[in-house]
């Protein structure tokens, strides 16, 4: 190791740490990469200007408290098309209807979205809180049994279905065991709501009918007639 002489006047000095002595030892550490093919990630932000082109979905929302319905479109923008970081995000909504009591809010709440959207960031949040908006004056049920608190707790059903198919929300699915468990449940709840009565444990072929004459579930259509199978009682002679 050769010797350095300091022929000037020291005025400070300063103690290096490990990081210092030790620069390959940066190196080695995974580094996120920031760049794409072409040289940059775009990523979402609100000055990304709006292309010419955009996909979209529309969603058809028919609630018993409005006679028009109403239809939602989320438009989405493709950042770093053709490339590992693709991606799909929602850029902008709006709401269609011949319904005018709502215009005003309507108006307001898209553009509020929209521009939520255009932030860039973690948007999801806006599912939980248009679904947690409750109606003073009472909410609705969907067909098929689900509650819907309000018209806008059903606009943020809408938006968090599209997140879910664009795959910014992870998919509701349930594991084997869960499967499992539900089937079991379900069966357990038809065994026991099951008809008790006499219709349900009848001896003669499902679809009989009642006859008039000994009152049985035995009437069938035989040769061309209607036969009762307990009684004999046939309207043929």
């Amino acid at each position: 190791m050769s010797k350095i002489s300091i022929d000037k006047k020291i005025v400070g000095y300063r103690v290096e740490g490990a990081d210092a002595r030790a620069p390959e030892a940066k190196a080695e550490k995974p580094a996120v990469r920031e760049v794409s093919a072409d040289g940059k990630v775009v990523r979402m932000h609100e000055k990304l200007e709006r292309p010419e082109m955009l996909l979209g979905s529309t969603y058809k929302v028919k609630t018993p408290v409005s006679d028009h319905a109403m239809y939602v479109t989320i438009n989405d923008i493709i950042l770093n098309q053709g490339t590992e970081y693709e991606q799909r995000r929602p850029f902008e909504i709006f709401i269609n209807s011949k319904n005018l009591d709502h215009y005003q809010w309507i108006v307001a709440l898209t553009r509020l979205m929209s521009a939520v959207f255009r932030k860039g960031g973690d948007v999801t949040f806006m599912v939980d809180e248009l679904k947690a908006v409750f109606d003073p004056r009472g909410g609705y049920w969907q067909p098929g049994g689900k509650f819907m608190p309000s018209i806008i707790a059903e606009l943020g059903h809408i938006v968090e279905k599209h997140l879910k198919s664009i795959g910014l929300l992870p998919a509701d699915s349930l594991d084997e065991q869960q499967k499992r468990l539900v089937e079991m449940k379900r069966k357990e709840y038809e065994e026991r709501n099951r008809q008790q009565d006499a219709f349900s444990k009848g001896h003669y072929p499902d679809g009989a009918q009642l006859c008039k004459v000994c009152n049985t579930t035995a009437v069938v259509m035989m040769d061309g007639c209607l036969t009762c199978l307990a009684c004999g009682d046939s309207k043929c002679g």
